[in-house]
Protein backbone atom coordinates (compact mmCIF):
# COMPACT_ATOMS: atom_id res chain seq x y z
CA UNK A 1 0.00 0.00 0.00
CA UNK A 2 1.39 3.35 -1.02
CA UNK A 3 1.70 6.12 1.58
CA UNK A 4 2.29 9.82 1.13
CA UNK A 5 5.76 11.05 2.11
CA UNK A 6 4.50 12.50 5.38
CA UNK A 7 2.80 9.19 6.29
CA UNK A 8 -0.53 10.84 6.92
CA UNK A 9 -2.37 9.23 4.03
CA UNK A 10 -2.52 5.99 2.11
CA UNK A 11 -3.17 6.06 -1.62
CA UNK A 12 -5.61 3.57 -3.11
CA UNK A 13 -6.38 3.72 -6.83
CA UNK A 14 -5.07 7.28 -6.93
CA UNK A 15 -7.27 8.45 -4.05
CA UNK A 16 -5.91 9.59 -0.69
CA UNK A 17 -7.37 8.20 2.53
CA UNK A 18 -6.30 9.19 6.02
CA UNK A 19 -3.91 6.60 7.46
CA UNK A 20 -4.41 4.91 10.80
CA UNK A 21 -2.72 6.65 13.71
CA UNK A 22 0.77 5.11 13.93
CA UNK A 23 0.93 5.69 17.70
CA UNK A 24 -1.83 3.18 18.46
CA UNK A 25 -0.67 -0.11 19.91
CA UNK A 26 -1.16 -3.08 17.61
CA UNK A 27 -3.65 -4.55 20.10
CA UNK A 28 -5.75 -1.37 20.17
CA UNK A 29 -5.66 -0.99 16.38
CA UNK A 30 -6.58 -4.66 15.91
CA UNK A 31 -9.56 -4.37 18.26
CA UNK A 32 -10.75 -1.24 16.46
CA UNK A 33 -10.35 -2.95 13.06
CA UNK A 34 -12.36 -5.91 14.35
CA UNK A 35 -15.17 -3.59 15.42
CA UNK A 36 -14.93 -1.80 12.08
CA UNK A 37 -15.28 -5.02 10.10
CA UNK A 38 -18.23 -6.21 12.18
CA UNK A 39 -19.93 -2.80 11.87
CA UNK A 40 -19.43 -2.72 8.09
CA UNK A 41 -20.95 -6.18 7.88
CA UNK A 42 -23.89 -5.01 9.99
CA UNK A 43 -24.45 -2.09 7.60
CA UNK A 44 -24.73 -4.54 4.68
CA UNK A 45 -27.09 -6.92 6.48
CA UNK A 46 -29.22 -4.39 8.39
CA UNK A 47 -32.90 -5.23 8.27
CA UNK A 48 -34.16 -1.73 9.01
CA UNK A 49 -33.13 1.89 8.65
CA UNK A 50 -32.61 2.08 12.42
CA UNK A 51 -30.30 -0.94 12.37
CA UNK A 52 -28.38 0.52 9.42
CA UNK A 53 -28.00 3.88 11.24
CA UNK A 54 -26.76 2.14 14.39
CA UNK A 55 -24.23 0.15 12.36
CA UNK A 56 -23.02 3.28 10.56
CA UNK A 57 -22.59 5.00 13.92
CA UNK A 58 -20.38 2.07 14.98
CA UNK A 59 -18.34 2.45 11.76
CA UNK A 60 -17.86 6.12 12.62
CA UNK A 61 -16.70 5.33 16.16
CA UNK A 62 -14.20 2.75 14.92
CA UNK A 63 -12.82 5.09 12.23
CA UNK A 64 -12.47 7.89 14.81
CA UNK A 65 -10.66 5.52 17.16
CA UNK A 66 -8.25 4.58 14.40
CA UNK A 67 -7.66 8.28 13.67
CA UNK A 68 -9.11 7.98 10.18
CA UNK A 69 -12.00 10.38 10.89
CA UNK A 70 -12.61 13.24 13.26
CA UNK A 71 -9.76 15.49 14.34
CA UNK A 72 -6.63 14.64 12.38
CA UNK A 73 -4.31 12.53 14.53
CA UNK A 74 -1.29 14.65 13.63
CA UNK A 75 -3.00 17.72 15.14
CA UNK A 76 -3.41 16.03 18.54
CA UNK A 77 -0.93 15.05 21.21
CA UNK A 78 -0.11 11.37 21.61
CA UNK A 79 -1.96 11.17 24.95
CA UNK A 80 -5.09 12.69 23.37
CA UNK A 81 -4.91 10.24 20.46
CA UNK A 82 -4.59 7.24 22.74
CA UNK A 83 -7.40 8.51 24.98
CA UNK A 84 -9.65 8.94 21.94
CA UNK A 85 -8.93 5.39 20.79
CA UNK A 86 -9.64 3.98 24.25
CA UNK A 87 -12.85 6.00 24.55
CA UNK A 88 -14.11 4.75 21.17
CA UNK A 89 -13.21 1.17 22.08
CA UNK A 90 -15.14 1.46 25.34
CA UNK A 91 -18.19 2.76 23.47
CA UNK A 92 -17.92 0.03 20.82
CA UNK A 93 -17.49 -2.70 23.41
CA UNK A 94 -20.70 -1.48 25.06
CA UNK A 95 -22.65 -1.24 21.78
CA UNK A 96 -21.38 -4.48 20.24
CA UNK A 97 -19.61 -6.77 22.69
CA UNK A 98 -17.16 -8.97 20.88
Amino acid sequence: MERTEDGRYIVVNGRRWRATDPELSEETAARLRSHLGRARSAVRTAGSDADRRAARDRVQLAKEGLGERGDAWWDLGVAQRRARAEDRLEQLDTLAPG
